[in-house]
């Protein structure tokens, strides 16, 4: 079962959900783990894809999109909108307004939600199918 973290925002700036999400990226690329992150399509995962180039001076965070190639690296973080391929299931930052597909199987989900209202029900609703699977989840507001 994997472990679930759901971080909410008291903003209502996807910008800012984006930003977050990105520290949170960088942050498992330091400690030397594969992260995969969910979106919920080609857009969407392009706009991350820029933003992690970005969202901070002196930043680096290698990354790519996952067009279901395997990569060559493995300490890479990958970007797409398919499953998380094998080798990128450690970690799974999820963007998407879905649950991960086989989410039983990944190693830890993180959540973001800010204070949109569509936002809001769409995590509202994966943290239903979770805790009907019997996972436990962490909450954090910040």
């Amino acid at each position: 079962m994997p472990d679930i973290s759901f971080y909410i925002l008291a903003t209502e700036s996807p910008q800012e959900r984006d930003v977050f999400a990105c520290k949170l990226v960088e942050k498992a690329y330091r400690n030397g783990v594969a992260c995969y992150v969910l979106t919920d399509d080609g857009g969407q995962s392009q706009r991350f894809d820029n933003l992690l180039w970005t969202f901070r001076a002196g930043s680096f965070v290698p990354h790519q999109i996952y067009d279901g190639q395997t990569p060559e690296f493995t300490n890479v973080t990958l970007i797409g909108h398919q499953s998380a391929p094998e080798g990128w299931q450690d970690i799974l930052l999820n963007l998407s307004t879905h649950c991960p597909e086989n989410f039983q199987n990944i190693g830890r989900i993180l959540e973001i939600l800010d204070n949109n209202k569509a936002d809001k029900a769409a995590g509202r609703q994966r943290y239903r199918q979770y805790r009907q699977a019997g996972i436990d989840i962490a909450t954090h507001k910040l």
